[in-house]
């Protein structure tokens, strides 16, 4: 996703806890030397977070985005242990609270500040309560600091939908393909999204000028999509939709040839 702004000649500084998925965006965004900085930073630790801002002088950045997002805990809510719900807060909630707080002095004026909520929020799944509640969080504190910050920087929220991304490569290769074909069967686009996509919002949030206390879906219409199958059903419907294709794929040849 930092590749939008680095296309559109800017400068990123990327963050991350870990210093081999920061390496690796390093060299996958690319650019001309210089434009890509990298720092290892946890944003759940308030400490780490004013100490970094600190060390950055005013005015060097146009805009804060915050995309951090651990595993979310699944499961069904009378069950779930609340210590995994509140990490989950933790890197969803207080770590875009804590960024906006020590970030925001230092950006210049006419900025802005993105965070990022998702999909669940206004369409939750069952066994997904603590991701749809801190999106919701989310997307309140964007509204709240849209006033709060104003008029000096414009607060906004990108809530994306199923994308394509690393977040799933702890499945097995076979469940998360069903899983991103199913979803995306579903959708009125026929597909989930790609990080791209993403991008592109994020930089038309960071950068437009009018746009502030926004949520902006994108999420190949799964706020009106309908309900997805089952993985299995729609792997075996796909099958049996391949072979009718081909069955008559065969008839039309066999009628071109009498």
């Amino acid at each position: 996703m930092p590749q939008e702004f680095v296309a559109h000649g800017g400068r990123v500084m990327i963050c991350s806890r870990n210093t081999s998925k920061l390496e690796a965006a390093a060299q996958f965004i690319g650019g001309a030397p210089g434009s890509v900085e990298t720092r290892v930073l946890d944003n759940t630790d308030e400490s780490q977070v004013r100490s970094f801002f600190d060390s950055i002088e005013p005015g060097q950045f146009d805009a804060l985005i915050v995309t951090a997002l651990g595993r979310a805990v699944h499961g069904p809510f009378l069950n779930l242990d609340v210590a995994q719900a509140r990490e989950l807060f933790e890197g969803k909630l207080w770590g875009p609270w804590y960024c906006a707080k020590y970030g925001a002095p230092k950006l210049r004026d006419g900025g802005a500040i993105v965070f990022v909520s998702g999909v669940l929020c206004r369409r939750p799944g069952a066994n997904c309560t603590p991701l749809v509640a801190a999106n919701g969080s989310v997307e309140a504190l964007t509204r709240g600091l849209a006033l709060e910050l104003g008029p000096r920087l414009r607060v906004n929220c990108l809530s994306p939908g199923f994308f394509d991304t690393e977040r799933f490569d702890h499945l097995a290769p076979e469940k998360r393909q069903a899983m991103l074909e199913a979803t995306g069967d579903s959708l009125p686009l026929k597909c989930v999204g790609q990080p791209p996509d993403a991008g592109e919002a994020l930089y038309f949030l960071a950068t437009n000028k009018f746009s502030t206390g926004v949520v902006l879906d994108v999420d190949g219409g799964h706020q009106v999509r309908q309900y997805a199958l089952p993985n299995d059903l729609h792997a075996r419907l796909k099958r049996e939709r391949e072979a009718q294709n081909e069955q008559h794929e065969s008839n039309d040849v066999k009628k071109s040839c009498e």
